[in-house]
């Protein structure tokens, strides 16, 4: 025998009570008495014991009464004298099936005491109270979804009306149990289901398992007759399940190639269901194509009624085989659930197409079978294949059919699986295909799966043009509402999903509306969250009349940048101050009412800051220098210099680099401060070196800065233009850098016209007019055809713009 914790003892050095009509233990089969038959399912113990009675209670969920009560079990020694005596707690379960409105409670109640020795006769009106709550309490179907409740993280343990006969099993039974599975098919369901009720029992677990002809008949029958009796093959793959919630049994599951087979079966079946159902369906057409025939032609005769009576008897013979088969398989699922903690066997799975039977099973309408399925491929989204073949098989589209469901755990499990899923941004788009979006904004309101949603709703707010959807949706005002109702410490999912919605220019008008940016900015500045923060700085950086709004809170944000203690908080506060690109809007009076200049040069030295506070800095710097005054006062306190000496050490930082570089453009528009940029500093030197940069914004903005710069400097033009000729052309210059001169004697080379002041004294790239002047573009074709025996170049195909 197994004790509770798993550890096995030898059979005989356990002396356990005889007690076939009381003793029971609270994984055994379910004791159920209809009012006037009794069916016991006890387990019989050997030896004699004591048994104690316990409470009498209701069954949480079902017509049932359950009794505790403890149960001695004495360890016998090798001379049989007792060594150990424990007390065990049990349960006993007794349903009452036929219990309803009218059932007389006084003669049940009287019935149930006589044949469960367990109660004592003084307990009657005990019982029969509890039968009265039973009789008024009502029934509890799935459960819908509207308040918080406690959802379980695993499917249940599947449940089998099957093995429910008229006969309790005895574990020292166990040959005769094995030679029926030897007889026909009906000898084999019953001694299958009788294993089956000793299986359920996970103190018999250890000793079925020793008893290698048991796992290995079980498995022989399995392969050989699965197809002949469903019943027989759910009991026996129910068996296997049993020892697979343990994971020491494994390997003899593994051994017997039992996850195998099951997969077969679940092949097969999926096959028979698809035909059942095609069948199924043509007898339904053939019914309504008749009736509408008779409705047409207003005739009633027999042949309507036949073919009605037809399908449906074919609808109910249909429904029983689809139950019986998704009994099948739920059990034979979940054994490979078990198997699958082993990622090699996992992988085995895959291969054997375990994804596709799963998507299929998706179009039932059990529960139960459902919650498995979609835990399954739970399981099986987090690698990138598994979700890729998902993807293929149009799973999204299944699971929009789940969400909302009234069952709530099968919904929360729907949930957590489209959360994998929405990792991918391809079936995040299909979301919106098949209308998930309006659906889950739904289920913002049920407190059990909101934290899934929003985190599934952040995930869709991160494609952009996805956020413009959610002002379709009531999604904004919901997560406004939850926002500004939450306690101090906002959920962090909530928190991010409103940053990412508020980068939207729409979905940010629509929340400064009325007073929302004003509650936002109470509430940020009330508990000093940078989150929040962060979600108000994305809606200042949208250009309109939003931008407008901020304008009132511009003494707050500076005096919490330059005061609070919170280093996030006041980097937000910097980042809106730096979005604020307003007309109208007084730069110099900021500047000097909060001293913002010596402020900016100390976090401006090397060293002093961290990168986001340079950033946000530079970036500040580029939106004063909008006003001319503010741009003056910055370059007269050397700010480009230190620019400049900051763009030395940050070249590799490509969004800093940007920004600093649009300073200098900013600045190049101010009379006043070009002077300062042209004649005074290496700015422009830096941004023809810039010029080329790999980044596309740089070089966008370094084009601009340096058409400006030519514009008004003669000497920076040509050397501007000098750049742009030895980039536009540099394969052409590398080849006649290249050229070997010692290879031919020097009068060979150029026989005609001398040349050599230009070729040898001098670089001829020092004269750029000699490229540019349309007068003396002939000079360039003359040397080329001086070139041409040498290099084999094409001077029909050049001409002045192409050099």
């Amino acid at each position: 025998m197994a004790t509770a914790s798993g550890l096995a003892c030898p059979a005989s050095y356990v002396q356990l009570p005889r007690e076939p009509e009381t003793a029971d233990h609270r994984w055994s089969k379910d004791v159920t008495y209809n009012s006037l038959h009794l069916e016991s399912r006890d387990i019989a113990f050997s030896g004699k014991g004591k048994v104690k009675g316990g409470s009498i209670d209701v069954h949480p969920t079902e017509k049932a009464l359950v009794v505790n009560y403890e149960l001695e079990a004495t360890i016998l020694g090798e001379l049989g004298d007792p060594m150990l005596r424990e007390w065990k707690e049990c349960q006993k379960v007794i349903r009452v099936k036929s219990l309803n409105a009218n059932s007389d409670l006084s003669s049940l109640a009287k019935e149930i005491i006589e044949k469960c020795k367990l109660i004592h006769p003084s307990k009657l009106p005990e019982v029969e109270q509890l039968l009265y709550y039973l009789q008024n309490r009502k029934e509890t179907g799935p459960s819908k979804a509207s308040g918080k409740t406690q959802l379980q993280e695993k499917p249940e343990v599947p449940t089998y009306d099957a093995t429910e006969i008229d006969e309790t099993a005895n574990i020292n039974d166990v040959d005769d149990y094995l030679e029926l599975l030897y007889e026909d098919i009906p000898e084999k369901v019953r001694g299958s289901a009788l294993l089956l009720q000793l299986a359920r029992n996970p103190d018999n677990l250890q000793e079925l398992f020793q008893n290698e002809t048991v796992v290995s008949a079980l498995h022989r029958v399995l392969r050989d007759d699965w197809k002949r009796s469903t019943e027989l093959a759910t009991n026996i793959i129910y068996i296997f399940f049993c020892f697979s919630s343990f994971s020491q049994f494994h390997g003899v599951i593994i051994h017997f190639k039992i996850g195998a087979l099951c997969m077969n079966i679940i092949e097969h079946e999926l096959k028979k269901y698809d035909m059942w159902n095609d069948e199924l369906q043509k007898k339904k057409k053939a019914y309504i194509l008749c009736k509408m025939a008779m409705d047409f032609l207003k005739i009633y005769g027999k042949k309507n009624h036949r073919q009605k009576d037809e399908y449906e008897t074919s609808k109910k013979k249909y429904d029983e085989l689809v139950r019986k088969q998704e009994q099948l398989l739920r059990v034979a699922f979940y054994l490979l659930l078990n198997l699958a903690e082993d990622l090699t066997v996992e992988m085995k799975m895959r291969n054997k197409s375990v994804v596709k039977m799963l998507v299929r099973c998706l179009d039932r309408e059990n529960f139960e079978l459902l919650i498995l399925v979609v835990s399954f491929l739970k399981k099986l989204s987090i690698f990138l294949e598994n979700k890729t073949e998902m993807a293929q098989l149009n799973i999204i589209e299944k699971l929009t059919k789940l969400v909302p469901c009234d069952h709530e755990d099968l919904l929360n499990i729907t949930l957590r699986l489209l959360l994998n899923l929405s990792f991918d941004t391809e079936l995040r788009s299909k979301m919106f295909k098949f209308g998930l979006l309006p659906k889950l904004v739904g289920l913002l309101n049920n407190e059990n799966h909101r934290l899934i949603v929003l985190c599934i709703l952040y995930h869709i707010s991160m494609d952009d043009k996805s956020k413009s959807m959610f002002t379709y949706t009531d999604c904004i005002p919901m997560v406004m509402k939850m926002l500004l109702e939450s306690p101090e410490n906002a959920d962090v999912e909530l928190l991010s999903l409103c940053i990412n919605l508020a980068a939207n220019k729409r979905v940010a008008q629509i929340i400064c509306e009325g007073t929302g940016l004003k509650m936002l900015m109470k509430r940020a500045f009330k508990f000093k969250d940078g989150l929040l923060m962060k979600m108000i700085r994305n809606l200042s950086q949208h250009d309109g009349p939003s931008k407008n709004l901020f304008i009132d809170y511009i003494s707050d944000l500076a005096s919490a940048m330059l005061n609070s203690d919170d280093e996030d908080f006041a980097l937000e506060c910097l980042g809106i101050l730096g979005n604020l690109t307003i007309a109208d809007l007084d730069y110099e009076l900021i500047l000097k009412e909060y001293d913002l200049i010596p402020w900016i040069k100390a976090k401006l030295e090397p060293g002093a800051s961290e990168d986001d506070w340079v950033l946000e800095i530079i970036i500040l710097v580029g939106t004063v220098c909008n006003d001319d005054a503010c741009a003056k006062m910055l370059a007269e306190s050397n700010i480009i210099q230190m620019l400049i000496e900051l763009l030395n050490a940050k070249q590799e930082d490509d969004e800093m680099v940007c920004q600093i570089v649009y300073v200098f453009y900013q600045m190049i528009f101010h009379e006043s401060t070009r002077e300062v940029i042209i004649k005074d500093t290496q700015a422009p030197a830096y941004l023809i070196d810039l010029m080329h940069d790999k980044n596309a914004e740089i070089r966008k903005v370094c084009d601009n800065t340096l058409d400006i710069i030519s514009e008004f400097d003669e000497d920076w033009a040509k050397k501007i233009q000098l750049e742009k000729f030895r980039w536009h052309n540099s394969q052409w210059l590398e080849m006649v850098e290249n050229r070997q001169i010692g290879d031919i004697p020097e009068p060979y080379m150029y026989p005609e016209e001398g040349f050599d002041p230009y070729i040898q004294d001098a670089d001829i790239l020092d004269r750029p007019d000699l490229f540019y002047d349309g007068n003396q573009s002939f000079l360039v074709k003359k040397y080329l055809l001086k070139l041409r025996s040498r290099f084999s170049i094409d001077v029909k195909s050049l001409n002045s713009n192409s050099l």
